[in-house]
Protein backbone atom coordinates (compact mmCIF):
# COMPACT_ATOMS: atom_id res chain seq x y z
CA UNK A 1 0.00 0.00 0.00
CA UNK A 2 1.38 3.55 -0.74
CA UNK A 3 -0.22 6.73 0.36
CA UNK A 4 1.05 9.40 -1.13
CA UNK A 5 3.59 11.53 -3.89
CA UNK A 6 6.72 9.22 -4.46
CA UNK A 7 7.80 12.09 -6.14
CA UNK A 8 7.73 14.00 -2.92
CA UNK A 9 6.23 12.38 0.36
CA UNK A 10 4.83 8.96 0.59
CA UNK A 11 4.44 5.59 2.66
CA UNK A 12 4.70 2.57 1.95
CA UNK A 13 3.79 -0.71 3.50
CA UNK A 14 3.56 -4.26 3.44
CA UNK A 15 1.73 -6.65 5.35
CA UNK A 16 3.32 -10.08 4.56
CA UNK A 17 2.08 -11.97 7.61
CA UNK A 18 -0.59 -10.04 10.11
CA UNK A 19 -0.71 -11.24 14.09
CA UNK A 20 -3.49 -10.43 16.54
CA UNK A 21 -0.39 -8.68 18.90
CA UNK A 22 -1.06 -4.95 18.98
CA UNK A 23 2.24 -4.30 19.92
CA UNK A 24 3.34 -6.27 16.66
CA UNK A 25 0.43 -6.15 14.39
CA UNK A 26 2.35 -7.65 11.75
CA UNK A 27 5.68 -8.73 9.69
CA UNK A 28 6.52 -7.12 6.30
CA UNK A 29 7.58 -3.41 5.48
CA UNK A 30 7.48 0.00 5.63
CA UNK A 31 9.80 2.65 3.93
CA UNK A 32 9.63 6.70 3.40
CA UNK A 33 9.61 7.90 0.37
CA UNK A 34 11.26 11.18 -0.14
CA UNK A 35 11.83 13.52 -3.38
CA UNK A 36 11.81 9.83 -5.08
CA UNK A 37 14.29 8.18 -2.90
CA UNK A 38 13.22 5.15 -0.98
CA UNK A 39 14.49 5.11 3.00
CA UNK A 40 13.89 1.72 4.70
CA UNK A 41 14.30 -2.08 4.38
CA UNK A 42 11.78 -3.04 1.22
CA UNK A 43 11.55 -6.83 1.96
CA UNK A 44 8.58 -8.75 3.00
CA UNK A 45 10.31 -9.58 6.15
CA UNK A 46 12.11 -6.39 7.03
CA UNK A 47 10.33 -5.47 10.54
CA UNK A 48 7.44 -6.03 12.65
CA UNK A 49 5.36 -3.02 12.09
CA UNK A 50 3.60 -2.40 15.73
CA UNK A 51 6.11 -0.09 16.31
CA UNK A 52 6.40 2.19 12.58
CA UNK A 53 2.70 2.09 13.22
CA UNK A 54 2.74 3.59 16.83
CA UNK A 55 5.17 5.91 15.38
CA UNK A 56 3.06 7.70 12.73
CA UNK A 57 0.26 7.92 15.53
CA UNK A 58 2.75 9.39 17.63
CA UNK A 59 3.96 12.21 15.02
CA UNK A 60 -0.07 12.54 14.23
CA UNK A 61 -0.68 13.31 18.37
CA UNK A 62 2.62 16.11 18.22
CA UNK A 63 1.13 17.70 15.59
CA UNK A 64 3.36 20.78 15.30
CA UNK A 65 5.89 20.13 17.97
CA UNK A 66 8.49 18.89 15.98
CA UNK A 67 10.70 21.83 16.18
CA UNK A 68 14.44 23.12 16.88
CA UNK A 69 14.15 26.88 15.69
CA UNK A 70 17.95 27.56 15.09
CA UNK A 71 17.53 24.87 11.97
CA UNK A 72 14.98 26.28 9.86
CA UNK A 73 17.17 28.10 7.32
CA UNK A 74 20.34 25.53 7.91
CA UNK A 75 21.30 23.29 5.04
CA UNK A 76 19.83 20.32 5.31
CA UNK A 77 23.27 18.40 4.69
CA UNK A 78 25.02 20.67 7.75
CA UNK A 79 21.97 19.32 9.57
CA UNK A 80 22.48 15.44 8.68
CA UNK A 81 26.31 16.12 9.60
CA UNK A 82 26.03 17.97 13.00
CA UNK A 83 23.21 15.16 13.78
CA UNK A 84 25.37 12.00 12.75
CA UNK A 85 28.83 14.03 14.39
CA UNK A 86 26.10 14.95 18.17
CA UNK A 87 24.99 11.16 18.11
CA UNK A 88 27.30 8.93 16.85
CA UNK A 89 30.85 10.42 15.52
CA UNK A 90 33.69 10.88 18.11
CA UNK A 91 34.32 14.58 16.96
CA UNK A 92 35.87 17.87 18.54
CA UNK A 93 32.73 20.16 17.25
CA UNK A 94 31.80 22.24 19.92
CA UNK A 95 29.06 24.26 18.08
CA UNK A 96 25.66 22.88 16.51
CA UNK A 97 24.43 26.38 15.27
CA UNK A 98 24.56 27.55 18.11
CA UNK A 99 23.96 25.15 20.53
CA UNK A 100 26.27 22.93 22.36
CA UNK A 101 26.65 19.38 21.56
CA UNK A 102 24.32 18.43 25.11
CA UNK A 103 21.86 20.82 24.13
CA UNK A 104 21.67 20.16 20.44
CA UNK A 105 21.02 16.06 21.37
CA UNK A 106 18.55 17.17 23.93
CA UNK A 107 16.79 19.35 21.48
CA UNK A 108 16.76 16.67 19.03
CA UNK A 109 15.07 14.20 22.11
CA UNK A 110 12.43 16.58 23.56
CA UNK A 111 11.17 17.87 20.10
CA UNK A 112 11.16 14.30 18.46
CA UNK A 113 12.62 14.68 15.32
CA UNK A 114 13.46 12.02 14.25
CA UNK A 115 11.40 10.23 12.76
CA UNK A 116 13.45 7.06 11.59
CA UNK A 117 14.48 5.12 12.47
CA UNK A 118 11.77 4.02 14.64
CA UNK A 119 13.43 1.36 16.85
CA UNK A 120 12.42 -1.70 14.68
CA UNK A 121 14.22 -3.72 11.69
CA UNK A 122 12.58 -1.44 9.38
CA UNK A 123 15.59 1.19 9.03
CA UNK A 124 18.36 -1.23 8.91
CA UNK A 125 19.74 0.04 5.74
CA UNK A 126 21.28 2.82 7.97
CA UNK A 127 18.43 5.46 6.77
CA UNK A 128 17.57 8.67 8.61
CA UNK A 129 14.84 10.96 8.64
CA UNK A 130 13.96 13.92 9.95
CA UNK A 131 11.07 16.04 10.67
CA UNK A 132 10.83 19.19 11.63
CA UNK A 133 7.47 21.67 12.09
CA UNK A 134 8.02 24.59 10.59
CA UNK A 135 4.69 27.25 11.07
CA UNK A 136 2.56 26.13 8.50
CA UNK A 137 5.19 23.84 6.84
CA UNK A 138 6.86 20.13 7.51
CA UNK A 139 10.77 19.95 6.45
CA UNK A 140 11.93 16.29 6.15
CA UNK A 141 15.41 15.60 5.65
CA UNK A 142 16.71 11.99 4.86
CA UNK A 143 19.78 10.98 4.23
CA UNK A 144 21.94 7.55 5.30
CA UNK A 145 24.40 6.91 7.70
CA UNK A 146 27.51 5.48 5.82
CA UNK A 147 31.20 4.49 6.90
CA UNK A 148 32.37 7.35 4.89
CA UNK A 149 30.95 11.10 6.26
CA UNK A 150 31.77 12.53 2.47
CA UNK A 151 29.28 10.30 1.56
CA UNK A 152 26.08 11.17 3.51
CA UNK A 153 25.59 14.43 1.06
CA UNK A 154 25.05 11.56 -1.66
CA UNK A 155 22.21 10.31 0.05
CA UNK A 156 20.49 13.29 1.36
CA UNK A 157 17.17 14.02 0.33
CA UNK A 158 15.23 17.12 1.40
CA UNK A 159 11.08 18.24 1.28
CA UNK A 160 9.49 20.83 2.24
CA UNK A 161 5.75 20.15 2.53
CA UNK A 162 2.52 21.94 3.29
CA UNK A 163 1.65 20.67 6.81
CA UNK A 164 -1.36 19.60 6.15
CA UNK A 165 -0.68 17.35 3.19
CA UNK A 166 2.31 15.85 5.62
CA UNK A 167 -0.25 14.96 8.73
CA UNK A 168 -3.10 13.79 5.89
CA UNK A 169 -0.69 11.52 4.72
CA UNK A 170 0.28 10.12 7.86
CA UNK A 171 -3.58 9.88 8.63
CA UNK A 172 -4.52 8.82 5.79
CA UNK A 173 -1.73 5.76 6.13
CA UNK A 174 -2.65 4.94 9.66
CA UNK A 175 -6.38 4.13 8.50
CA UNK A 176 -5.60 2.42 5.83
CA UNK A 177 -2.80 0.34 7.75
CA UNK A 178 -5.20 -0.28 10.55
CA UNK A 179 -8.08 -1.65 8.23
CA UNK A 180 -6.19 -4.07 6.54
CA UNK A 181 -4.33 -5.19 10.06
CA UNK A 182 -8.12 -5.74 11.48
CA UNK A 183 -8.95 -6.86 8.08
CA UNK A 184 -5.82 -9.93 7.96
CA UNK A 185 -5.36 -10.74 11.32
CA UNK A 186 -8.78 -11.86 12.04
Amino acid sequence: MIVGDRTAFAIESEITKAFPSISQRALGSFVLHIRGRTFGVQEPDASMLGHSFHEVNDRLRRRGTHCIPVLTDIDAAQIADAYLDAIFRETTRTDYFGLSREEFTEAIHTSAVTWAPDGDEAFDDGSYVLQLDVGNKVRLIAFINTDSPEDVGATLSEEWLDAGLFYGVLSRWSELFAAEWAEKSS
